[in-house]
C-alpha cells in the first residue's frame, strides 16, 4: 500500500484535483448510471463483450466515478476507468471509423470523451488524489511513518 500511498500533493495543487476528482466522477457516475441498471447486459444481447465484462465496465463507470469524488481507494478506481475508456476507445470508436472530434450536425459519434476520461484517470493515478482525500486522511500517516527521511547534503568545505 506504501507504494500506491507514498505523499500526498496540498496547497493549490490539492484543491485542484479535488475539483477534477469531483466534476469528472460525477460525469462518470451520470454516464454509468443507465449501464447499472441492467449491468449485464447494457450493451444488448448481440454484444461482443460478455456479461461478466459488461458489468465490470458498469461497476467501473459508475463505481469508479464515485470512489473518485471521495478520493477513496484512488489508484484502485483510476486502473478500473483507464481499463474501460481504452477498451471503449479500441473496441468500438476506432473500428467504427469515429474522429477524435465529431463535427456539428454530423451524426457521427467520437472518442473525445472518452479519450479525456482516460486522461484524467491516468493523471489521477501519477499524481494521486491530493491532501483532500479519503485516501490522505486513511493512509498518509501510515506512508509518512514509513518513508525514509531525506539526507540533507553536507554543506561543501573548499580545499
Amino acid at each position: 500500500m506504501q507504494r500506491l500511498f507514498s505523499g500526498f500533493i496540498g496547497n493549490k495543487g490539492a484543491t485542484g484535483l479535488l475539483v477534477l476528482r469531483v466534476v469528472a466522477g460525477l460525469a462518470l457516475m451520470f454516464h454509468g448510471w443507465p449501464k447499472i441498471q441492467n449491468p449485464f447486459n447494457w450493451m444488448g444481447s448481440d454484444s461482443w463483450a460478455p456479461g461478466f465484462l459488461q458489468g465490470l465496465a458498469a461497476l467501473c463507470e459508475f463505481g469508479g466515478g464515485f470512489l473518485l469524488i471521495l478520493g477513496l481507494l484512488t489508484p484502485l478506481a483510476c486502473f478500473g476507468i483507464a481499463c474501460v475508456m481504452a477498451t471503449a476507445i479500441l473496441s468500438v470508436h476506432l473500428p467504427k471509423g469515429d474522429p477524435f472530434v465529431a463535427l456539428p450536425g454530423t451524426g457521427r459519434g467520437s472518442y473525445e470523451l472518452a479519450l479525456n476520461y482516460f486522461a484524467v484517470a491516468v493523471a489521477l493515478m501519477l499524481a494521486g488524489p491530493g491532501i483532500f482525500s479519503l485516501d490522505a486522511w486513511l493512509f498518509r500517516k501510515k506512508a509518512a511513518a514509513t518513508q525514509a527521511p531525506i539526507a540533507e547534503p553536507r554543506p561543501r568545505v573548499p580545499v
